[in-house]
């Protein structure tokens, strides 16, 4: 896909120090939990928070 933005980034990290627990490796899951607990009206800027959380989460498991 590319570079993502830096607002991708800074909200993605941002979440994932507040709210860890509540987001998975499953993509489905943590688009679910960013309705709940974010307020963002795009669906596009949602499903590409939550593919880049996926994507950190997946990435830490691994090393």
């Amino acid at each position: 896909m590319g570079i993502k933005p830096s607002y991708i980034k800074n909200l993605g990290n941002a979440l994932l120090v507040k709210q860890r627990e509540y987001f998975t490796n499953n993509f489905d899951e943590n688009k679910q939990q960013l309705g709940a607990s974010a307020i963002i009206s795009s669906k596009r800027v949602r499903n590409r928070v939550a593919g880049y959380i996926t994507r950190k989460i997946n990435t830490k498991r691994r090393s």
